[in-house]
Parts: structure tokens; C-alpha cells; sequence
């Protein structure tokens, strides 16, 4: 099982990424732009930044899935009780990219 400890500890690993709060849950940001935040339900989740949204939803694993709520956003809700822990480092890197602004890419990739 994944808790949001583990999530702030691989996410904070990251360039410019800071914990703050979105929504009056827990968050991070990287560079001041949202790349994930914890849902304020009790299911246990993460709404968190993906290029890969529709192939993770579709692939039928229960730890990926979605609400109307985040139709047309490019957010996966992430059931951390579920979530292989491999996949996490995967996952947020691809939220950071996204999120990240291009000078920090930039200099990430240099």
C-alpha cells in the first residue's frame, strides 16, 4: 500500500516540487503549478497530472480510474491502496513534466 508520505517523498525528489494545498488538501507543485493533490474523500486517492490518462483508465487496472467531475482534464484519480508502488516513480514524473515549466525541463534534461 502507497501513502501520501511515500507520494511526498518520491514527488519532493524532483525539481522545484513543494507540498502545498489545493482545494484544502494536501498538494504538490512544481514551480507554483498544480501536479497532484489528494482527494478530500475517504476513498484513498490522488488526483494526479497524466499524458497517459485514457490508456490508464482503459487498462482495466483498478488502481486508475476517473469522475465526470475530471472529464476533459488531463488528471487520473490514483487509488494509492491499489497503485503498484514500482509504477509510482513513473507516474510522477510524467505529472512533473507536465506541470513543470519549460525552463526547468530544460535544465532537468541537460
Amino acid at each position: 500500500m502507497v501513502t501520501w508520505d511515500d507520494v511526498v517523498a518520491l514527488a519532493t525528489a524532483l525539481p522545484e516540487v513543494e507540498v502545498t494545498t489545493s482545494y484544502g488538501t494536501p498538494a504538490l507543485k512544481v514551480a507554483g503549478k498544480l501536479m497532484g493533490r489528494l482527494r478530500n474523500d475517504s476513498d484513498g486517492s490522488l488526483a494526479l497530472k497524466t499524458s497517459e490518462k485514457e490508456a490508464l483508465v482503459a487498462s482495466d487496472d483498478p488502481a486508475y480510474f476517473t469522475t465526470p467531475h475530471y472529464d476533459g482534464y488531463a488528471y487520473v484519480l490514483v487509488n494509492l491502496d491499489l497503485v503498484d508502488p514500482a509504477q509510482l516513480p513513473e507516474l510522477l514524473d510524467d505529472a512533473w513534466h507536465l506541470a513543470a515549466p519549460a525552463k526547468s525541463r530544460k535544465q532537468r534534461n541537460a
